[in-house]
């Protein structure tokens, strides 16, 4: 409490945070969407590492279009 007060005094007039630097959001393209699509369908017990591997992308960016956009 005593931070927003001393904030307030010195002329701050929102309680909103600022926009920090950091990791930008996630962007799927359609283009690794369907190429994952595609290898999925190709190969059922593909792993997301060897899906990753293949197509040169992130672990987590595999992961994130097999389990919630497929």
């Amino acid at each position: 409490m005593y931070e927003l007060s001393r904030k307030f005094l010195n002329g701050v007039s929102s309680v909103t945070d600022s926009p920090r630097p950091g990791q930008a959001h996630r962007v799927m393209i359609p283009e690794a969407i369907a190429a994952v699509g595609a290898i999925v369908k190709e190969n059922l017990c593909i792993t997301v590492h060897e899906i990753a591997t293949h197509l040169d992308m992130s672990h987590g960016s595999a992961h994130h279009i097999v389990h919630d956009v497929l």
